[in-house]
């Protein structure tokens, strides 16, 4: 059995960072050393399920891993979800930034690309540094972070007091929008959302096509409102994540708008920041 390399130790007052230079090393390790639980994981190895699965034995803090080009299904990044579900806050590094096989260089220059809502609940974003992401991961992941499922952002106010909000899902409306506000949401435009747009009544929506579907059904609830005067559009699930409502404002390109959205001047190939303007005014 080949011999699994100890990690390099970061101390601080916040705790330990753990850095090793592959995912594979971290269960040897703690057969070794079990008092690693609370330790922040730094590992070379891309942020995938069959990574996570090695990591998790540590019973991590948090941990930050490479993103591998995101690859193929986003492979390279689906661990970061399978960390959340179990409330672990997770981040990958631009595999452009940082030598896959050392831990080292990822922790010491890498830059992150990919944060799961568990990391960016604690403030953890795409662009920071990794080793400055890994100390705030150790002061801001002490307690389990609280969770908004709703991720409601108010994204632009118009003078007339309007808004753009992104929520992740038109189920999390709130009284407040009635008609007032765009809402941008993650869910599918299709018929099991007609009751949500009519008992919120926002102004205008934009949801997610989730990739239309038979008989054009992800996209039925469009034609559906607009007896009830109600504008809106659906973003390519190609252009961005679903249930993320965030990605289908600054992500998304429309890929259909019902006849209000488009007197509004709403047209399919827009970005949905400028349709949401549109819609807005």
């Amino acid at each position: 059995m080949t011999s699994s390399p100890a990690p390099r130790i970061v101390r601080s007052p916040e705790g330990r960072v753990l850095i090793f230079d592959s995912a594979t090393y971290v269960e040897a390790y703690v057969a070794q050393a079990p008092e690693t639980a609370g330790d922040l994981v730094v590992n070379a190895s891309y942020s995938g399920v069959l990574c996570a699965r090695m990591v998790m034995a540590a019973k991590p803090r948090a941990v930050i891993g490479l993103d591998c080009a995101i690859g193929k299904d986003g492979a390279g990044i689906a661990g970061l979800w399978y960390y959340e579900a179990l409330g672990v806050p997770s981040a990958a590094v631009d595999v452009m930034t940082a030598e896959m096989g050392n831990g080292s260089d990822l922790h010491d220059n890498g830059i992150l690309s990919r944060v799961n809502d568990a990391a960016q609940a604690l403030g953890i974003e795409p662009g920071m540094r990794a080793r400055e992401a890994a100390q705030h991961l150790l002061s801001g992941a002490k307690k389990p972070a609280r969770f908004d499922p709703t991720r409601r952002r108010v994204v632009h106010t118009a003078s007339n007091g309007r808004s753009i909000v992104c929520t992740d899902s038109i189920a999390y409306a709130l009284p407040e929008d009635r008609e007032r506000n765009v809402l941008c949401t993650a869910g599918h435009t299709g018929r099991s959302v007609v009751g949500y747009f009519r008992d919120y009544r926002p102004w205008a929506f934009i949801c997610s096509d989730g990739g239309v579907g038979k008989n054009n059904s992800g996209l039925s609830a469009l034609d559906a409102v607009e007896p009830d005067g109600i504008p809106g559009a659906a973003v390519s699930a190609l252009s961005a994540r679903m249930g993320d409502g965030q990605s289908t404002y600054f992500d998304g390109v429309i890929s259909a708008a019902n006849q209000l959205a488009r007197d509004k001047g709403v047209q399919v190939g827009q970005s949905a920041k400028e349709a949401a303007l549109l819609l807005l005014n």
